[in-house]
């Protein structure tokens, strides 16, 4: 299995528009940030986990490889804001598939009702959207974990368990069962926003409770602001096992 981290930002990117802080203008390019998305090869199949805003860009710079599917975590621009962009990804036998919650769905629907209807638009994009829940589903021969957790105590996030893989974004709120739910996992992918609380997401502190907890072989921190710091000086700071992912970083699990 092969992940990919297409971008490694928070829901303003970073740098961020107007800050001159010294996160937002470094020259390391582990410090330039997108926003965040990755991308799964197992199987011979590759999985986008997100299509934010920046999709595009995120994938002409990894070569425009092909995609066989779309997960999506929960419905925040900065992570379903580059679904149009999915269109090269479309034309095939029942449009290209999407697995998501059903308020994704219909938030969906809502944001692009010229992709579906009696009247389709021609050109745009053609979706074939599957339900999810929190039970296990499958993608052909790739089993699939949902894994449920809270961005505010009404917000539901999905994550996903692909195999030895774990990968969480937006949690702020993690239920003991998807704690459960991830131990024995090769690889947790976690968010880490920033050193600070915060009301929706993870800080530092607490995502490394998270991955004491779950005891993955190697965990990778994602979905980082400007104010976690400069990536060089993190990283020299994170316990053994404990790494930052950036935007292009590829991992072999």
């Amino acid at each position: 299995m092969r992940l990919t981290f297409l971008g490694t930002g928070t829901s303003t990117g970073v740098p961020q528009i107007g800050c001159s802080c010294e996160v937002c203008t470094s020259t390391d390019p582990r410090d330039n940030r997108m926003r965040t998305s990755a991308l799964v090869e197992t199987c011979g199949k590759r999985l986008l986990i997100d299509c934010g805003p920046d999709f595009r860009t995120q994938i002409l710079r990894a070569g425009s490889p092909s995609i066989d599917a779309l997960l999506v975590t929960h419905t925040h621009y900065d992570h379903l804001g580059g679904i149009d962009d999915l269109r090269p990804y479309c034309y095939r036998p029942g449009g290209f598939p999407v697995y998501c919650r059903s308020d994704v769905e219909s938030d969906i629907r809502t944001r692009m009702p010229y992709c579906f209807g009696p009247l389709h638009y021609p050109g745009a994009p053609v979706f074939h959207i599957h339900t999810i829940s929190s039970d296990p589903f499958c993608i052909q021969d790739i089993e699939i974990l949902p894994l449920p957790v809270m961005h505010t105590p009404q917000l539901a996030i999905t994550g996903f368990r692909i195999g030895p893989l774990a990968y969480v974004t937006d949690c702020k709120i993690m239920p003991p069962d998807t704690i459960s739910r991830m131990q024995g996992c090769h690889t947790l992918v976690i968010n880490a926003l920033r050193h600070q609380e915060h009301p929706s997401h993870l800080n530092l502190r607490q995502a490394i409770d998270v991955i004491n907890a779950v005891k993955p072989r190697r965990a990778l921190l994602t979905h980082l602001s400007h104010h976690m710091g400069l990536h060089a000086d993190v990283s020299a700071s994170l316990p053994a096992g404990i790494e930052i992912a950036y935007d292009g970083f590829t991992i072999e699990i």
